[in-house]
């Protein structure tokens, strides 16, 4: 798999649609394929906060819900102005979680035609995989990956065989997101030392793991790199790169050392709601978000210190993508 490129191949008209329903977000991805990847021909996305009230209720609120379902008629209306090959629509821990989650999808069926599947953590992790695949280096042999999403966190464990195939040898969920995280610490202005708790309690979740799977001894060999997707190390990519605005072309792929991150982590830590919203790539819509994902992300830097990471902006709906469009390019092969 290459990168995104700009141009589709002339003589595939084909349309492919991927839609991604997580607990902050309603993302769709609409391409065509372009050699051994794709080119984006539209796209949506809208922060509908689908999981808010979610960890104390338990049910999906009804103002949540409106504001989802109207993002999914957006999307609706996106996928009929064109004839479409193939799509897939899922949904992860928001529904995964929420005792009326099969009713949800229900009215979301009724209501805009969209029939939305709920996937495992196992393949949300998984496709998030195949969608960064590309940034890993396959002479290094293992790669720890994770995903900050809203409602969870998942982590993986893969390896290159000699064949430079990726194998996933360990994958952990965490039930702590950055709408989680926020909405437990009251509202996501965390002090400093609320930051810490949330941070060491992230460390003890990944314990288990680290503990399973030995990363410690891979890193202290040498043979472990670090790949990150989530609005979280976006943010911090266009913070380390100072950008007047975010642009992704600019930050997928960036490699930042774990001091300036944990760096930026901290400063942002000091600075009050108004501070951070009034940072460019940034704004209102993640300033009461970004501190909980600094907070997850500090656990997994300390838990493994690589001391770098590759940042990723493409994920879930890249791997549908890939999975529809060219489903032998990038093998993962299940745990055995």
């Amino acid at each position: 798999m290459s990168g995104f490129s700009a141009g589709a191949d002339a003589g595939d008209r084909r349309v492919f649609a991927a839609l991604d329903l997580g607990t902050n977000n309603c993302r769709m991805l609409m391409a065509r394929p372009n050699g051994g990847s794709f080119q984006v021909v539209d796209s949506f996305s809208r922060v509908t906060r689908l999981g808010e009230g979610l960890t104390s209720t338990g049910r999906l609120a009804s103002d949540a819900m409106d504001r989802t379902v109207d993002a999914l008629k957006r999307c609706a209306d996106k996928l009929n102005r064109r004839p479409i090959t193939g799509s897939r629509h899922v949904a992860t821990e928001a529904c995964r979680r929420a005792s009326n989650g099969g009713e949800f999808l229900d009215r979301v069926s009724r209501e805009t035609g969209i029939d939305l599947e709920i996937i495992s953590f196992e393949e949300e992790a998984t496709l998030a995989l195949k969608g960064c695949s590309a940034l890993l280096d396959p002479a290094i042999p293992y790669a720890v990956m994770f995903d900050i999403g809203g409602g969870s966190t998942e982590v993986l464990l893969v390896r290159f065989d000699e064949a430079r195939s990726l194998h996933v040898e360990g994958c952990v969920s965490m039930p702590l997101g950055v709408v989680t995280v926020a909405e437990d610490c009251g509202g996501g202005d965390l002090c400093e030392k609320t930051f810490e708790a949330v941070a060491e309690h992230a460390m003890r979740l990944l314990a288990p793991f680290e503990a399973q799977y030995r990363v410690l001894d891979k890193i202290a060999d040498g043979h472990v790199q670090m790949i990150g997707t989530s609005g979280t190390v976006t943010t911090l990519g266009g913070l380390h790169l100072n950008l007047p605005r975010y642009e992704r072309t600019a930050v997928d792929g960036l490699t930042v050392d774990f001091d300036s991150l944990l760096g930026y982590s901290r400063r942002l830590c000091k600075m009050s709601l108004h501070q951070r919203a009034a940072e460019p790539c940034i704004g209102w819509q993640r300033a009461d978000l970004v501190l909980a994902g600094c907070a997850i992300l500090e656990a997994i830097c300390r838990t493994w210190p690589v001391g770098k990471l590759r940042i990723a902006d493409r994920g879930l709906r890249e791997g549908l993508l890939m999975e529809m469009i060219h489903p032998a390019a990038v093998h993962v092969a299940a745990r055995a």
